[in-house]
């Protein structure tokens, strides 16, 4: 853990997180203490069953909810007390999200889709346009840059979403079931290209029931019932 001398630090740091829910006069436990440590340039799955609590620690890894109570320090800083714009910058500069729907606009060109979150960031339209194209070219889609999402394939509109996740340069590459609406040998496809981007130095937060995707990770955290069942590194 981070010392004083900052011999060390982890990227994500979770110390005993909760998240409650009321439901009526009901309180539904969707997280019961976890306690999670990950390093920079890791590739770790968080896989379990319906209902074991992954998504609802991938919205709070994302800074997309906040817990009930524990803490979660990010780049070690404390998000439990970042205000709205800090949570939102955090959002839009630290963390890449891969969702299983893509999340593209309908109308923008996969370059305008990618340039978004440089948009939000207020980086000026040429550097936007390079930056967005260099992203585009890395996921091997340098000649569909005019194309808009209704004019790819799926796996060509999920390395669509995994190259504007990742035109921030951001910590960590949060990916949500991102095989899920894509056919076998595209889920492959994509799933190469995630090994690929974590050989280059990224990041990789993968959130999952499929053990055939979580295999593709180097280590699997398995959730059941909103705690840590297990936590495993895995042949590369």
């Amino acid at each position: 853990m981070l010392t004083t001398y900052g011999l060390h630090m982890a990227l994500i740091e979770t110390v005993d997180l909760w998240k409650t829910y009321t439901m009526g006069s009901e309180e539904i436990h969707a997280l019961r203490g976890v306690s999670l440590s990950v390093e920079r340039g890791e590739y770790i799955a968080i896989m379990g069953p319906s209902g074991s609590g992954k998504s609802t620690l991938m919205n709070l890894i994302g800074c997309l909810d906040t817990p009930s109570r524990g803490s979660y320090l990010l780049n070690g800083k404390q998000v439990g007390e970042m205000n709205d714009n800090e949570l939102a910058r955090i959002r839009n500069e630290e963390i890449g999200f891969v969702f299983q729907t893509f999340n593209l606009l309908p109308r923008a060109s996969a370059l305008q889709n990618v340039e978004l979150p440089l948009v939000y960031a207020g980086v000026p339209a040429r550097e936007r346009t390079a930056r967005a194209t260099a992203a585009l070219e890395g996921v091997e889609l340098g000649a569909r840059l005019a194309h808009r999402p209704n004019e790819l394939s799926g796996g060509q509109r999920q390395r669509v979403a995994i190259a504007r996740a990742l035109v921030n340069n951001p910590s960590i590459l949060l990916a949500d079931e991102p095989t899920g609406n894509l056919d076998s040998k595209t889920g492959i496809e994509i799933m190469g290209l995630f090994a690929r981007l974590h050989e280059a130095g990224n990041t990789i937060v993968l959130v999952t029931h499929e053990a055939d995707i979580a295999a593709h990770a180097r280590r699997a955290v398995h959730l059941r019932d909103g705690q840590v069942e297990k936590d495993v590194l895995q042949a590369a």
